[in-house]
């Protein structure tokens, strides 16, 4: 099984674009997760899982992911990536936002941070937002994080408010 490589710090929780959203006080463009390293990874994830990639769809406003799959004799994995950062998150279905619907990292996971992206796993993506810090969040965000329900440090990375 491939292991959470997110460090945990709390103020690497919510950097600039975290959430897909500008701050009052940002100039410029959020910043990018480069795709072709995304594509790659997922290739090479699928080769290692002995199966195929199926659809890649990339972000569309206001998801804050890329979403792609890899196809095995399990079944179908839903790879997420995120827009902003190279964070990537597994789940079984295709959503426009989730919350808890995170999977463990399968073990071919690895062939993302093979490529310099960090897996975040289960645990860490459903911990709850009480457990974490916060402070870096504007109005903006919490609105956002409110209207969905939102609960959890992966519902407010991997979403679609706008």
């Amino acid at each position: 099984m491939a292991k959470d490589t997110h460090k945990g710090d709390k103020a690497e929780d919510f950097p600039r674009g975290a959430t897909g959203f500008l701050g009052p006080d940002d100039a410029g463009p959020l910043p990018g997760t480069d795709l072709r390293t995304f594509r790659t990874a997922l290739y090479e994830a699928a080769r290692v899982a002995g199966g195929t990639v199926g659809e890649v769809e990339e972000r569309t406003y206001p998801r804050t992911f890329h979403t792609a799959s890899v196809l095995d004799r399990a079944g179908e994995t839903v790879v997420l990536c995120h827009a902003h950062h190279p964070w990537i998150a597994f789940a079984s279905q295709r959503r426009n936002w989730y919350d808890e619907e995170f999977l463990v990292p399968p073990p071919w996971a690895r062939a993302f941070t093979d490529e310099g992206l960090t897996v975040l796993g289960r645990e860490r993506l459903t911990t709850p937002l009480t457990a974490v810090d916060t402070s870096a969040l504007t109005r903006d965000e919490w609105r956002g994080i409110r209207l969905y329900h939102l609960t959890t440090l992966g519902g407010v990375l991997f979403n679609a408010f706008d």
